[in-house]
């Protein structure tokens, strides 16, 4: 299953929207006032969800540059309602290594969302350099952090075979999430704590915040993508517990399908903002 593809995207938007750490904004936006920023590169931009939760949330008259790999989604990009904080708006069709971190040196902010444990460490401290050299803030949103906790209203679907069952596929997925992305071998669930490490030794104030994903029946259509996600994501890793993974799969359907669930599924925000 392509996890980046137009209808995922707008699947994962509003939940995104409703869980990101909010007492993150006041912050970033009294340094924002100080220093006089308005020039924000968003990485990794995808249909503009980003663009969408933070402009309205920051002070008006904000510059932004969307870098974007995927073409279809490039076209989407050039064709988003500007929201009426923002002066002006570009889009970037280019990959995150060339066009992505030679952007970084003509903005006050780097911004991304569900990017970073999709990068290497080496990707990543690059682009605390990158900020560093121009003591540039950084806000990066819903990285995912490994942890997912499934709860039943069947007893039943909570036995210990099943949460046996539920380990051994997260196990898989969060062992997938370490894959070469395309830029080295990516950070996965310690994606967060890795760019806080990297941005404190580089002399910068952070806040890492949880901002989990709190799913129930009215995100039956989400859930079920990401079952097949994860489910593919850990039968590739650990081909001889497939036939497990998949039956798995099928009984965890059946349960958002009856509307029997809740899922919790783990992610974190990061504020980095540089020294004086």
């Amino acid at each position: 299953m392509e996890m980046f593809d137009a209808g995922w995207l707008m699947l994962r938007e509003p939940v995104d929207h409703g869980s990101r750490a909010d007492a993150l904004l006041d912050p970033l936006g009294a340094v924002w006032r100080v220093r006089g920023w308005s020039r924000v590169l968003d990485l990794g931009s995808g249909t503009g969800s980003n663009l969408r939760y933070l402009a309205p949330r920051l002070p008006p008259g904000q510059e932004w540059v969307l870098v974007e790999y995927d073409l279809g989604h490039v076209r989407t990009l050039r064709k988003v309602a500007v929201p009426t904080a923002v002066k002006s708006l570009s889009v970037v069709a280019g990959d995150l290594t060339n066009e992505g971190l030679r952007a970084i040196a003509t903005v006050d902010l780097v911004t991304a969302s569900a990017l970073l444990d999709l990068v290497s460490e080496e990707w990543l401290n690059r682009l605390v350099n990158a900020c560093a050299d121009g003591k540039r803030g950084a806000h990066f949103a819903l990285s995912y952090d490994g942890k997912v906790r499934w709860l039943f209203t069947d007893e039943r679907l909570r036995s210990e075979e099943e949460n046996l069952d539920d380990v051994l596929v997260l196990e898989g997925f969060n062992l997938h999430q370490t894959i070469d992305k395309g830029l080295g071998p990516a950070l996965g669930p310690c994606a967060g704590q890795v760019a806080e490490r990297l941005f404190r030794a580089a002399g910068y104030q952070t806040r890492l915040l949880s901002s989990p994903w709190q799913l129930g029946n009215g995100q039956g259509a989400l859930v079920r993508r990401l079952i097949d996600g994860w489910a593919s994501a850990a039968a590739e890793v650990l081909p001889k517990e497939s036939d497990r993974i998949h039956a798995w799969a099928e009984r965890r359907r059946t349960a958002v399908s009856d509307g029997q669930f809740s899922l919790t599924v783990g992610h974190c925000d990061l504020l980095a903002l540089p020294p004086e």
